[in-house]
């Protein structure tokens, strides 16, 4: 990386378009017309004559080299260490059927509660820096669909393809969270957090969800919950009719908030309700300003300094532009 470490100097530069500007306008005035040499002026200039400009601006190309100099220009290498330590985030994602129900508009379009959720999650991923995150899915049945990994890239395309009911029609709130302790627990980490995203009640699985809870609890590993959906209302959901083809069935959907309230209290996390976009994003922007990672950042560079590469050739111009000056270009007084 080439830099100047004194660059004011280089404001002196501005003196040579001066200069050559006074010289051109003090050029311009006649002390004396003498009519018998205008003749003269069509005599062809010699070689020397025509080579008299360029000896000129030697002295111009001295002054700037020694203002290169006076600027003192290096060349070197910066380098940059980011320490950080990094939190375990597992993203866990509700797949049921009700998440079909479109009760959710983006970019002026009525979109279902999972494709608004796709969007804001890939956002917040997006936003993290030296964190592992991982994602797991639930309905009937939780999965892992991604562990712990820094690679966001991934975890944004994974995202993209997740579709509802892949993990089943019900909702398993309980295993969800178990499945998202055990990949939590493949990688050491100070600080551990689950977010867990649904829009039902927790009517399948294995593991209660007071039991995951307890188990969080006791591993000090904080849970976010996230209830989906308009309170009270009926939303529509799409079903396949084996006569009619697509059709829309109103339905209103009761998500179990006191269950995940305890959860996020018991837990020593927060719960959250979304009911439209704008809400969603910023229960997502909450959660990413309350777990921020420390990033500690040392730089250092080194520099060679190259002046003299300016300054030899520049006393070389001058001490040429002397010599010719006072030699072949001899002007007389």
């Amino acid at each position: 990386m080439f830099r100047f470490a004194s660059p004011f100097f280089l404001i002196l530069l501005l003196l040579i378009p001066a200069a050559v500007y006074y010289r051109r306008k003090r050029g311009r005035i006649a002390v004396m017309t003498v009519p018998s040499l205008r003749a003269v002026r069509d005599i062809p200039a010699s070689p020397a004559m025509r080579l008299k400009p360029a000896v000129s601006a030697l002295k111009y190309i001295a002054f700037a080299l020694m203002v290169g100099a006076l600027a003192r220009p290096q060349w070197g290498v910066e380098r940059m260490n980011v320490t950080t330590e990094g939190i375990n985030i597992i993203l866990s994602v509700d797949l049921s059927g009700s998440m079909a129900a479109l009760d959710f508009r983006r970019d002026g379009k009525i979109v279902n509660r999972l494709e608004a959720v796709k969007g804001v999650v890939q956002d917040f991923v997006a936003g993290r820096n030296g964190d592992r995150i991982g994602l797991v899915v639930f309905g009937s049945e939780a999965y892992t669909q991604i562990p712990l990994t820094r690679d966001y890239s991934t975890i944004v395309s994974i995202l993209e393809r997740l579709e509802i009911g892949a993990a089943g029609q019900s909702t398993a709130i309980g295993d969800a969270i178990g499945i998202s302790l055990k990949r939590i627990q493949d990688i050491e980490s100070k600080s551990n957090i689950i977010v867990l995203l649904t829009d039902g009640r927790s009517n399948s699985g294995e593991l209660s969800p007071a039991a995951a809870a307890e188990i969080a609890k006791e591993k000090k590993i904080k849970i976010y919950t996230i209830g989906v959906g308009s309170r009270n209302k009926e939303a529509p959901i799409p079903v396949n009719h084996p006569v009619f083809g697509e059709r829309y069935v109103y339905q209103k959907i009761d998500i179990d908030e006191d269950t995940l309230k305890k959860i996020a209290r018991d837990t020593e996390g927060l719960y959250f309700r979304a009911e439209n976009l704008k809400g969603l994003e910023r229960i997502y922007e909450t959660i990413d300003q309350l777990e921020k990672t420390e990033i500690k950042v040392e730089s250092f560079a080194e520099y060679k300094e190259y002046y003299l590469y300016f300054l030899l050739p520049a006393f070389g111009v001058l001490v040429l532009w002397i010599i010719l000056v006072n030699t072949r270009f001899l002007e007389a007084p």
